[in-house]
């Protein structure tokens, strides 16, 4: 009882930490900015143009600001659309910076994207076998259906923990190769809101190694309960 309270105390640390303090820097750049010339998705739009990117669409989304390489689609939450402030447009780049990663053919991305669709396979079948296998070890009553069912769960989450660690260099890439550099050589931040966009994307980096860390941990518990 104390090693999973504990082990919960640590995951809480790990992913909730890092949370809070992503979302006190986007609230401290998140002021309006009536010396921005655009929002947040017109500075989108207009990058996108700019590096002749012009089939990649600009959308507003409720579930996170992401780029799908499949749909060719950066979405952005509302506030950073249609927001003029640090905030919005660091983050509205850092979208574009995956749009520039899949015109030229950034390997990390497409191999995230293939586990992105093998992991959300692998959740089916894995969810299926969790819930069936019990079933039928209940009407058959063989031996080692928890073990089939516990091996079912270390593999779906192993493929998510893998995701979760091929994003880091991804996001990395995409915030301090291409969205950074862009905002800088084309002038669009002045020296002192190039500084916090770095915070920001420091920050948002930041929750990306907390997810790979709870992901590692969640992992950890799973194989030292098959161990015992």
């Amino acid at each position: 009882m104390t090693r999973i309270l504990l082990f919960l105390l640590v995951l809480a640390a790990v992913f909730i930490g890092p949370q809070l303090w992503v979302k006190r820097v986007f609230a401290q750049y998140r002021g309006p900015r009536e010396d921005f010339p655009g929002t947040g998705g017109e500075l989108a739009r207009h990058l996108l143009d700019r590096f002749h990117l012009q089939d990649v669409q600009v959308e507003t989304t409720d579930v996170g600001d992401h780029y799908d390489p499949l749909a060719k689609v950066v979405r952005l939450t509302s506030e950073n659309y249609n927001g003029k402030s640090l905030t919005a447009a660091t983050v509205a780049a850092h979208e574009v910076g995956h749009a520039l990663q899949d015109q030229a053919g950034y390997p990390p991305l497409k191999e995230r994207t293939r586990l992105v669709r093998v992991a959300q396979n692998a959740e089916k079948v894995g969810s299926f076998v969790m819930l069936g296998i019990p079933v039928v070890a209940a009407i058959t009553r063989a031996p080692g259906a928890g073990l089939l069912v516990m091996i079912a769960g270390i593999a779906t989450m192993g493929i998510g923990t893998l995701i979760h660690f091929l994003t880091l260099p991804v996001e990395w890439d995409a915030s301090f190769r291409r969205a950074l550099p862009v905002l800088k050589q084309g002038g669009y931040l002045s020296s002192e809101d190039l500084s916090g966009a770095r915070r920001i994307l420091k920050a948002a980096a930041l929750t990306y190694v907390a997810g790979s860390m709870a992901s590692l941990l969640n992992l950890w518990r799973w194989i030292a309960m098959m161990r015992r």
